[in-house]
């Protein structure tokens, strides 16, 4: 809306079209806020049909300042604290300065103290990703001007990185950790990076289209949290009645189904794509969480489970050299 009031006070008599290929938004975005400007900050414009423009129909010397309460500036306040998990990224010296100006917008007959918000409120993130900032930054200019990109990656296992060119579409924090989702074009087929395994980066010259059936929340929208794939399973688990609040307390998944069972337990249901993080899931639980269906899960946490049993031998069992 700022943007727009420079461009009438400009007297270019702007129009909703120029606006939003300027913006890069749609027309229906400039015409709410239009109508907001006009309605709700009460700034004396008008459509010109012979000029095809909005204008002023008298002077405005400064853009409204922003109207904000109480309630509203503790939650900017709290906006801040989360930027922490931002520090050091591409991301902290805009968020910062879009934070800086909002504030200068702020009347100056809010007074509060913020010092007990200060020492009640935090965030924090139990393991945070080691990030090499100079890649982090190529990479989220790039999918942001969608330019084509270079880049030697190393997967889990492997002792050397491999060569792969990249349309960047979408950079993700999910559960606190980056991904990258782009169009690999060795693999021609769209593929999940992870930005701390990329150990260099730099653009071809060339840019990309990104398509437009792309989305992340299709994408997503069977996943545990980042893996996905073609074939869709309904996954059953039970769940002991010691944790069955806690399982009770939190949306797992977007499609996920309670089902109260009599003696306390609790059955979970949700269809996924990928069993890999829903089997790391099942693990944490400690025996406290039973597979019922698919019964390749069910197979997978009997494996894990033997592989565990094996890795940490009781005190009466002699582990040979080199055995597992």
């Amino acid at each position: 809306m700022l943007r727009i009031h420079q461009a009438i006070q400009s007297g270019s008599y702007p129009n909703a079209s120029r606006l939003a290929r300027e913006f890069e938004i749609s027309t229906k975005s400039i015409y709410r806020d239009i109508d907001f400007m006009r309605y709700n900050l009460e700034l004396p414009l008008e459509w010109d049909g012979r000029k095809n423009g909005f204008y002023y129909t008298e002077e405005v010397s400064d853009f409204p300042s922003l109207q904000i309460s109480e309630g509203e500036l503790v939650a900017l306040f709290v906006a801040e604290k989360a930027l922490q998990q931002y520090r050091g990224t591409s991301f902290e010296r805009p968020l910062l300065s879009a934070l800086k100006k909002m504030s200068q917008t702020l009347p100056d007959t809010i007074s509060l103290d913020l010092s007990e918000v200060q020492q009640t409120i935090s965030f924090r993130t139990r393991a945070e990703p080691i990030l090499d900032l100079q890649n982090f930054d190529t990479l989220a200019r790039a999918t942001a001007q969608r330019q084509q990109l270079s880049i030697d990656y190393r997967k889990p296992g492997q002792a050397k990185s491999e060569s792969r060119t990249i349309d960047p579409y979408h950079l993700a924090n999910i559960n606190g950790e980056w991904f990258l989702f782009a169009f690999d074009h060795l693999r021609q087929d769209l593929r999940t990076f992870v930005p701390s395994r990329i150990k260099s980066v730099k653009p071809t010259g060339a840019t990309f289209a990104r398509p437009r059936k792309f989305s992340l929340e299709s994408r997503l929208r069977h996943s545990f949290g980042v893996h996905s794939g073609k074939e869709v399973c309904d996954v059953v688990l039970r769940f002991d009645a010691r944790v069955a609040d806690i399982v009770r307390e939190k949306k797992w998944h977007d499609t996920q189904q309670l089902r109260e069972l009599p003696d306390g337990r609790l059955e979970l249901s949700f269809r996924l794509s990928s069993l890999a993080e829903v089997e790391r899931w099942v693990l944490s639980w400690g025996g406290e969480a039973v597979v019922v269906s698919p019964p390749e899960l069910a197979e997978s946490i009997r494996n894990a489970a033997r592989n565990l049993l094996s890795a940490h031998p009781d005190g009466n069992t002699v582990v040979k050299p080199n055995s597992p």
